[in-house]
This record gives structure tokens, sequence and C-alpha cells, in this order.
């Protein structure tokens, strides 16, 4: 049967803490490098993976990438290798960061934050995978289309492979971190800062944060701004209703936080 330990007893010295935080910073970029190394090797194969989009968006046989810089390819497969690597290395450092962190919780905490620890990555992943899939191919084919003719030239998209990798990474990682919303959200909840009530109330309000935050981390096309402010709109009603049921939860939490605290001052007089 799987047992959460409590608080640690002894408290250890300050050095001790730095001691302990030096060694799992070492191994979290260990494990990043292993991960880059790795990475780098498949360099080309995972730039390829990232391509797709935008080949979808170009018609059949058509569509290049070019580079303007001798060294752009170079430094765009090593900036690949290093997102992929993170991506790949993020399960360890997220269990050396639970590491380090877990032994000043007490029980009741390490069962409340587990959930959203195993969440982060799989809210994502399911961002990403939007981006990657529906908002990338729409939003390229939307940018392909202002090509054509003008003043009797021919206007054609000849994009970089530098600054196609920026858009790709934008569109990954602020779809990626913006449906990490109910996780904030639900913490935020958990520690007693937020309430439901406050939240319903403020509903008007989030609704023009979430347009203006979709407007601000996405690339000026309408489409991929709707496409990234509808599903966080539903995260949010997602978020009201898990802390409904959550509330009991949060209750108890404060009244057992209460008595801990009553005993701690009983125990120091």
């Amino acid at each position: 049967m799987f047992k959460v330990d409590d608080l640690d007893e002894s408290r250890a010295p300050l050095l001790d803490h730095l001691i302990e935080l030096r060694t799992r910073v070492i191994r979290a970029l260990l494990a990043l490098a292993v991960g880059f190394g790795v990475c780098l090797y498949f360099a080309d194969d995972i730039l390829g993976l990232l391509i797709w989009p935008l080949k979808q968006a170009f018609p059949d046989g058509e569509g290049q990438l070019i580079f303007t810089k001798l060294p752009e390819v170079f430094f765009v497969e090593l900036k690949v290798a290093l997102f992929a690597g993170f991506m790949v290395s993020f399960p360890v450092i997220a269990n050396q960061l639970w590491a380090f962190v877990a032994p000043g919780l007490y029980a009741r905490e390490k069962k409340a934050f587990l959930p959203f620890l195993l969440a982060t990555p799989v809210l994502f992943g399911a961002g990403a995978a939007l981006a990657y899939f529906v908002v990338m191919p729409t939003a390229f084919t939307w940018f392909l289309g202002f090509g054509g003719e003008a003043g009797g030239l021919q206007v054609q998209a000849l994009p970089s492979a530098g600054e196609y990798l920026s858009l790709v990474m934008q569109f990954i990682l602020a779809f990626g971190l913006t449906f990490l919303l109910p996780v904030l959200l639900l913490l935020l909840h958990r520690a007693g800062i937020i309430s439901r009530a406050q939240m319903a109330g403020a509903r008007r309000y989030v609704i023009v944060g979430i347009f203006a935050l979709a407007a601000i981390v996405t690339p000026p096309d309408p489409g991929s701004q709707v496409i990234l402010a509808i599903p966080l709109l539903l995260l949010f009603e997602i978020s009201l209703v898990l802390m409904r049921l959550q509330e009991r939860k949060v209750e108890a939490d404060r009244a057992a936080r209460e008595i801990e605290e009553k005993a701690e001052r009983a125990a120091a007089e």
C-alpha cells in the first residue's frame, strides 16, 4: 500500500538544504544534457516533424525553407535539440523538483499537490497537440493565402528556417502553457487564495482577459486566436466545476491547518 510520509521530524540546517538543492539541480541539468545529446543526434528527424504543419499548408510538391545566413541551420538544429531535450527530460526535472519540495510538506499537502503535478504534462501536451495538429496548419494556410501577384510581381512565401522554428515554438509554448490554466486556478483555490464565487462573479472579466491573452500569445491571425480562446473558456468552466468538488477538501485542509497551528503554539508554550 502506497504511504505518504508526514513532515520530517528533524529539520535540516540551511547548509544541508543548499547541498540538497545543488544535488537536485545537477541531476536535472544532467538529464537535460542527456536529452539534448540524444535529440541532437535525431535533430533532422525532429525538424522534419516540426515542418509537417507547414508542409500541409503548401500545395503538394511546393514549398521550401531557406536560410539566409550560413550558420542558421546549424543553430536551428541546436535549438530543436534543446527544445526537444527539455520535453524529453521534463519528467526527470519535475521529479527532482518534487523530491526537493516534498520533505517540507505535510502528508495532506503532498496528496493535494500530486494530482496537479501529474496533470501538468497532460494539459501541456494537450495544448501542444492542438497547436501542432489543428492551429498551425490552419494558421499557415491563412498566411500563405496572402501570396499571389502585386504590381505585376509575384509575391511568394519563402520562410527561413530560423524564423519558422521560432514561430513553431511560439505556437507550442503558447498553447501548452495557457492550457495549464486549470492547474493554476485549482492550486490557488486549494490554497484558499481565491474562491469559486469570486471566479464565477468575475466571469465576464475572465472572458475578456482570455481573448486578450489569446491575441497576445498567438500570431496576429484571428483563426489561431479563436482556436486558443475557446478551449481556454471551456477549461475555465471546467475549473469552476472542479472547484465546487474540492470545496470540502479546502475546508478540511483549513480546519486541519488551524488544529496543527494550535498544537504547535501549545507545544511552544
